[in-house]
């Protein structure tokens, strides 16, 4: 625990200035990021006898162990900065919404020559028109099903669309007329184009137009006694309009607004949000968030704007944003959130009418959720705490292990071998962090071997970072240690739902925007716990290792899964934790964890291998020129018949690429045919 008054800045060295300002820890790790008017007086707040500090604010201050600021111009460029730094560094003491569930919205892919209208979870895309989010994906689906009678947009896959269009025949929903069948060109790329903008122009709400002209061609058609014609018009008609009542009018028509409201008790807080466009209630979202640090209402409602907003742009900020507690003050919010949108953004606590009746129904949602949420997690906080006081005690360490990281070693049949490294901090799994390495050191399979090589690696990198940053304090380093930068480990992986890759280990000396600081890479941080998956001779391995490299304050234990029994270094007998454990239950996830993401790691490298093709082997042919060879010959086979003239004619291609690619294709012997193994057909080399 540290003293505040031991980093405090010297009087009169605060500037008396809008600005943003950081605590970081011992390690350089940034805990806590905050905005302020005057930073002088904000930070002053922070430096005021302990005791009377809140709870929160006085576990950030002791956990810090410095403070830095940027200067800025106005509070507007202070929120903009506070909303990047918090999504860079997800600080551990600012409140950070939480999605209690991840929500589907209505996409139309509008970058594409057909747009497709899907169903999407997760990261908004650059030229994709969302409506939403909703509770359930049945819901959009059963809407666009009603849709897709007046507006027949494609829905089927990239892969589909292009089977189809290879054969010459529609899928399903093209002979039913549920789709316009671009595939084969019965209408033209303009034409689809128009139904896409159509569908969004009803799916905005401006349901009118579309409902008076069909209703117009209905009755001409009647007219001309085309009355096969009118039946299906009216029947359209029916449909939109049971599209329409799924969701009920509850302002008046063109009202565009955003409800947030916020239930909250002394340890989390839950918000809702109402997305309403064209007077209808076109989504609804969650959040819930254990408040870290020492927030009110609005501090809450400023907070869930930045999650809301921060990314968006355009007409995704509605004219009105109706609130539960305006933020204070409010000047630099609305104006920011005008920056995001382009246009005036009225920003507000509704006060009287359908609005404010709106707005206790979405506060009544936001109670519900809060209470839905702590039935779900009842004694949650607890638990996790005291799963780390039984792993303490059991271990014999000083205190709770609040970074645990545990290794797996994973391979086919000897080929392959990889390693994992997950991270848990406070019982959670913190996934930006995981770690995935290839086996240099030797070749073969040697799980002990490996387990050595992983965990020297990793403690190499920690050791390199603090001799780079000059935290040694008694000037001398460990025997050994080669030079900076000598060490190299595989990529990462990033957050679950998702599972994309993360970056890899960011490069010694990289640059912290704004302020010039070097970032510490994430290998900086040092654990309290090292679990390795395995017996006596892994464990003995990892503190080999770490002895090696003059490290004495990291605990190591391993997990052994036959019998679920916890081995230390050095000791003949296992530590027997009782099967209802919350310490060994933990062990397990951390485990289990580092397993599957090992397995992973070597399954995608597997895959990959088998999925190589003779153009993989080309030096310098990236992956767009391969689909551009291969969009331009239609397969390897023809690409393997062509002369170096005829490859010269693909765009991007120059005749020195041509050349190589023409001999590699020529030393490679073409693989047997592929075989559909349920219908026996030859498929021809793709």
């Amino acid at each position: 625990m540290a003293d505040p008054s031991s980093y405090r800045p010297r009087p009169g060295e605060i500037p008396d200035s809008p600005g943003v300002y950081r605590f970081r820890d011992e390690h350089g790790r940034v805990i806590y990021v905050g905005k302020a008017k005057s930073l002088r007086q904000r930070l002053a707040n922070y430096f005021q006898d302990l005791a009377g500090l809140h709870p929160r604010t006085r576990t950030m201050v002791t956990t810090a162990a410095s403070v830095e600021w940027t200067v800025v111009t106005t509070e507007v460029e202070a929120l903009q900065l506070e909303y990047s730094w918090i999504k860079e560094y997800d600080p551990r003491f600012n409140v950070k919404y939480r999605d209690d569930k991840s929500y589907p919205s209505l996409a139309v892919t509008l970058n594409e020559e057909f747009p497709r209208v899907q169903v999407m979870r997760g990261p908004k895309k650059k030229g994709v028109r969302y409506f939403g989010p909703y509770a359930h994906a049945w819901a959009i689906r059963e809407t666009v099903d009603l849709l897709l009678r007046v507006f027949p947009v494609r829905t089927c896959s990239a892969g589909v669309f292009k089977r189809s269009a290879q054969i010459g025949r529609p899928c399903l929903l093209g002979y039913i007329g549920k789709c316009s069948a671009p595939c084969v060109g019965r209408v033209t790329a303009e034409e689809h184009r128009r139904l896409a903008e159509e569908f969004c122009d009803f799916m905005a709400g401006r349901t009118g137009t579309h409902l008076r002209r069909l209703e117009q061609e209905m009755h001409r058609a009647a007219e001309e006694m085309e009355y096969e014609r009118a039946a299906r018009l009216r029947d359209d008609i029916e449909a939109l309009r049971r599209a329409m009542e799924k969701n009920a009018v509850v302002l008046a028509d063109a009202t565009d607004a955003d409800l947030i409201a916020v239930a909250e008790d002394e340890l989390e807080a839950a918000v809702q949000i109402f997305h309403v466009r064209g007077g209808r209630v076109r989504g609804q979202r969650g959040w819930v968030t254990d408040k870290v640090e020492e927030v009110t209402a609005a501090g809450l409602v400023e907070h869930a704007l930045q999650q809301l907003y921060g990314e968006e742009s355009g007409d995704a900020v509605p004219r009105e944003v109706l609130v539960a507690a305006l933020p204070e003050p409010a000047g630099p919010v609305t104006a920011w959130l005008a920056g995001r949108r382009g246009a005036a953004v009225d920003l507000r606590v509704p006060r009287r009418g359908d609005k404010r009746a709106l707005m206790e129904t979405v506060q009544r949602n936001a109670q519900q959720a809060l209470a839905l949420h702590k039935t779900r997690r009842a004694s949650d906080l607890t638990t996790r705490s005291r799963a780390l006081e039984e792993i303490a005690e059991a271990l014999g360490l000083d205190s709770a292990p609040l970074r645990i990281e545990c290794f797996d070693v994973s391979h086919f049949q000897g080929d392959d071998v990889v390693a994992s490294m997950v991270v848990f901090e406070d019982g959670l799994a913190r996934k930006s962090e995981y770690r995935r390495f290839q086996i240099k050191g030797f070749a073969g399979q040697d799980d002990v071997r490996s387990m050595h090589e992983v965990v020297s690696r990793r403690f190499r990198r920690y050791l390199q970072e603090r001799q780079r940053t000059g935290e040694w304090g008694t000037g001398e380093e460990p025997g050994g240690l080669p030079a900076a930068g000598a060490e190299g480990t595989g990529a990462g992986e990033g957050p679950a739902p998702a599972e994309r890759p993360a970056p890899a280990e960011r490069p010694a000396g990289e640059r912290d925007g704004g302020t010039g600081r070097e970032r510490p890479p994430k290998f900086a941080y040092p654990p309290q716990l090292v679990v390795v998956d395995g017996g006596q001779p892994q464990v003995a391995a990892a503190r080999r290792a770490l002895d090696e490299l003059g490290i004495d304050d990291v605990a190591v234990c391993g997990l052994a899964k036959r019998l679920e029994e916890v081995w230390l270094p050095g000791e003949d007998d296992p530590v027997v934790l009782p099967r209802t454990s919350e310490g060994l239950y933990l062990l397990q996830r951390v485990r289990d964890e580092a397993h599957r993401f090992a397995i992973r790691y070597q399954r995608g490298k597997r895959s990959r291998s088998l999925r190589a093709g003779p153009l993989d082997a080309v030096p310098g042919l990236g992956e767009t020129r391969k689909q551009a060879l291969i969009k331009h010959f239609g397969s390897v086979k023809r690409l393997r018949a062509a002369t170096v003239d005829q490859i010269c004619e693909v765009p991007g291609i120059g005749r020195k690429t041509a050349e190589t690619v023409a001999a590699a294709l020529a030393q490679a012997a073409p693989a047997a045919p592929a075989v559909n193994t349920a219908t026996g057909e030859i498929l021809e080399d793709q």
